[in-house]
């Protein structure tokens, strides 16, 4: 049994990649850091956590000194980026401190550079050794859709839109409900931090513009892109066909979010379009999910070399 600390588990990735936690028959959680909520038990994140077999929680500080296997850091990017990690232990990092390798631009896009580790997309870009960054909601699903043909797609449009929880727990004016509630609105327009985390993946700019959804959870990214969508639907297929976390529909499904909310899994569609000849390749996953603690479960996983799915949300037909 490997054991855990999970620091800044009073937000929502911290939350989910606890939840994920409890369901792992390998993994045992033995530190739960949040500032917030030091010296209060379990219960006070959740009442549902009352008849957890949980340690009380712990100033983050302590969380990230403690001894354990697997540390996952659900904490902003300047306390990641300041985060020393001991000795052989597995440290996925949630946060966007750890993921650019360009030196300028981590110091641009997050003004630190604590240095480049593994990028963690497991079906398209295994993660190696023991230091991982996980990649962004966004960004998980742009890859997803693009990475396996990224040589044979040009001039790419990337429209994705994010439910609220995406922009995390703290207040901000603009995830008030009267803000959010029955609208839809772009931000971080020509700007975004996870711009240059695809781009330098696929290893080429990319035209991205986030939207915020008004739901809690889920998230939909379109891909317009010129190529031969029967190659890419070809190309996407033989990638994806022994994954049980990605699924490429069948021809003329399109992914929804109501299937992937509150799962690990992500749905893949390709279509082109008649007019233009524009190729369109869709991703839909749970930016809680896939997208946050799903991915990071998944990568610990990898890492400590056991059943890559173990603890991950992948069956059901809720409706």
């Amino acid at each position: 049994m490997a054991t855990v600390a999970i620091i800044g588990c009073a937000g929502y990735t911290g939350q989910e990649t606890l939840d994920r936690v409890l369901a792992h028959p390998q993994l045992e959680p033995v530190a739960l850091g949040s500032d917030s909520l030091a010296g209060k038990p379990a219960a006070a994140l959740d009442p549902r956590l009352d008849e957890a077999e949980l340690p009380a929680f712990v100033a983050t500080a302590a969380a990230a000194s403690c001894e354990a296997d697997v540390y996952f850091l659900c904490v902003g990017h300047e306390e990641a980026a300041a985060f020393d990690p001991r000795g052989d232990a597995i440290v996925v990092d949630l946060s966007g401190a750890h993921r650019l390798r360009d030196e300028d631009a981590a110091n641009a896009w997050y003004g630190a550079v604590p240095g480049a580790w593994s990028y963690g997309l497991p079906e398209v870009y295994p993660p190696q050794g023991r230091l991982i960054a996980n990649p962004g909601c966004y960004a998980t699903a742009a890859l997803l859709a693009l990475g396996p043909v990224a040589e044979v797609v040009e001039h790419v449009l990337i429209d994705a839109k994010s439910g609220v929880s995406g922009a995390g727990k703290s207040l901000k004016a603009t995830s008030h409900a009267g803000a959010v509630l029955e609208n839809l609105t772009p931000y971080s327009v020509g700007g975004h931090r996870h711009a240059p985390e695809i781009a330098q993946q696929l290893g080429y700019p990319v035209c991205f513009v986030p939207h915020l959804l008004p739901v809690r959870r889920g998230l939909l990214a379109t891909c317009y892109a010129r190529a031969d969508a029967d190659d890419v639907r070809a190309r996407l297929e033989e990638a994806y066909a022994g994954s049980a976390v990605v699924r490429v529909l069948p021809e003329g499904l399109v992914p929804e979010l109501a299937r992937v909310q509150g799962t690990d899994a992500a749905e893949i569609a390709v279509f082109e379009d008649a007019a233009t000849g524009t190729t369109i390749v869709m991703c839909a996953l749970d930016n809680l999910g896939k997208g946050a603690a799903g991915q990071a479960i998944q990568n610990a996983n990898l890492a400590l070399g056991i059943d890559e799915t173990a603890g991950l949300r992948l069956h059901g037909v809720l409706v």
